[in-house]
């Protein structure tokens, strides 16, 4: 695949975009614009996600261009190559099939992928039945979930959305960070006799989780608990060192699994112990549901192509850096914290598939927090600071709680926060002037349950795909993470011996006095 394909400025439609930016693209204004008419052309439905593409800064010129882009890249042979798994990640010689994870069964795949997705089922059953054991299971009243990176930001994300369908007496506890801060507060709530520990580790050696995993059982065994393989299972395709470990149950996957898109593997064990098999399988069919709209729809139609073009557009035209996600339901309050490792950890490359270094630029910051909160924080700047940053409004037509009142007030405002960056204010005296025409993107849910959580991170694994795809770079390997990791390994025995021999003049000052 990777010398298969254009990428994005090696295209006649990107120098046409480039004309046409430089001209009236840069120019358009959405308050002369928006009408019932554009409306209606920059609305797209996909499974569970209504989308409102109408006040982002794209005339029907650009979209035009935009979509021709992507018939020049070969989007749509780039997305069937994905789900006819071959080995788009190059660079680690791995398939990429998250997306057969929640395929269901007795669904048609091509024929070689049938003894993966008849494991992946195999597997799937297991862990659904554990879960709901442990979900009747009154002696339990904690889970914490030990992991870093997909291992944790997914599961935790989820559970938190879906915190309506939790289990009456159970609590769910997230532990990630090796800052052993984190392990010790949740560990001064917990009793060992009432807790499952979940160690979340492909490998079962990444540093960060084993060293909280070692520090739990620690805690197990000197509180007074006596039995790790009741209390303790394994999310990993390491069974020996589990079984090491003293963890009997363990629940595998597999290589073309990458971590930021594990949430619908076993990695997925708390959330399913959270919500129940049922509701499990309700999040995997949205997601699939997702997946068989990027199969069916038209480049047109297709919402999370669309949505990677206008990334396409905003980054590598108008130049914006960053953009702002801003869910307007509090259940999705760490949605952000998760997209920003879905699409800066896959698309945060500097080289293409080649290897070659890329003369534009690929992802931008992604960042966020909830409204209502949002707008007494940073909204300041989205409105009347010195950068345009689009924003990604994410909403629910109907309330996971019966509080009389809230949602109408809620939906009020990220209409009227939408309308405003777009509308502007005039003001001589310019303190109180709002410039305007600041792009924004509305994503609507008709509530928010397992197959609408499921189907909205689909759509973004997806536009993630296709923006990496326009740029030509393998969004499914993450180099970038290893460095320090290596490095952090030759320094943390120097801080016990005081060796600082061959460091550079900084590290070992800084070694020297942290050591005192």
């Amino acid at each position: 695949m990777a010398a298969a394909f254009p990428r994005c400025d090696e295209t006649g439609a990107w120098a046409a975009l480039q004309r046409h930016h430089q001209g009236a693209g840069r120019q358009f204004d959405l308050r002369q614009a928006l009408d019932a008419g554009r409306v209606a052309a920059f609305s797209l439905q996909a499974p569970h996600v209504f989308a409102d593409l109408s006040k982002n800064l794209v005339d029907a010129q650009a979209q035009q261009l935009l979509l021709q882009l992507a018939r020049e890249c070969a989007l749509e042979a780039q997305r069937d190559a994905l789900f006819r798994g071959e080995r788009i990640n190059a660079t680690e010689e791995r398939a990429v099939m998250h997306w057969l994870l929640r395929t269901p069964e007795g669904a048609r795949v091509d024929p070689a992928l049938a003894g993966d997705l008849a494991q992946v089922h195999g597997t799937q059953r297991a862990m659904l039945a554990f879960a709901d054991q442990v979900r009747a299971d009154a002696a339990i009243t904690d889970v914490v979930n030990i992991g870093i990176g997909g291992s944790d930001l997914g599961p935790q994300m989820a559970v938190l959305a879906l915190d309506t369908l939790v289990t009456p007496g159970k609590r769910f506890h997230f532990v990630s960070n090796v800052d052993g801060h984190e392990l010790a507060a949740v560990l001064r709530g917990l009793r060992p006799e009432s807790t499952l520990f979940l160690v979340a580790s492909k490998t079962f050696t990444t540093i960060e989780t084993m060293t909280n995993a070692r520090s739990a059982r620690q805690w197990f065994t000197q509180a007074g608990g006596s039995d790790v393989a009741r209390h303790f299972a394994a999310l990993t395709t390491n069974v020996q060192a589990a079984a090491e470990f003293g963890i009997e149950r363990t629940f595998g996957f597999w290589d073309w699994v990458g971590g930021r898109y594990s949430l619908w593997s076993a990695i997925g064990l708390p959330v399913a112990i959270a919500i129940g098999g049922a509701g499990f399988r309700a999040l995997l069919a949205g997601a699939h549901a997702m997946d068989e709209h990027v199969r069916a729809a038209p480049l047109e139609g297709n919402l999370p192509l669309r949505l990677a073009l206008l990334d396409v557009w905003y980054r590598n035209f108008h130049g914006f850096t960053s953009r702002s996600v801003a869910p307007y339901h509090s259940a999705l309050r760490r949605l952000p914290a998760y997209l920003q490792q879905l699409e800066m950890e896959s698309n945060g490359k500097r080289v293409d598939r080649q290897g070659r270094v890329l003369p534009f630029a690929t992802a931008p910051v992604v960042w966020g927090e909830p409204g209502t909160n949002g707008q007494h924080a940073y909204f300041q700047m989205l409105h009347q600071g010195t950068d345009v940053v689009p924003v990604e409004f994410i909403a629910a037509r109907e309330a996971a709680h019966d509080l009389p009142g809230h949602q109408p007030q809620l939906l009020a405002n990220v209409l009227a926060q939408a309308q405003a960056l777009m509308l502007g204010k005039a003001d001589p005296g310019g303190h109180k002037h709002f410039p305007g025409n600041r792009p924004s993107t509305m994503l609507l849910l008709e509530r928010l349950d397992p197959a609408s959580l499921g189907a909205l991170i689909a759509l973004y694994e997806h536009r993630v795909f296709f923006a990496g795809a326009l740029w030509g770079i393998n969004s499914f390997d993450q180099w970038g993470v290893e460095l320090g990791k290596v490095l952090a390994r030759d320094i943390a025995p120097r801080l016990a011996s005081g060796d600082v021999a061959g460091l550079d003049a900084s590290t070992a000052a800084l070694v020297a006095r942290l050591r005192g």
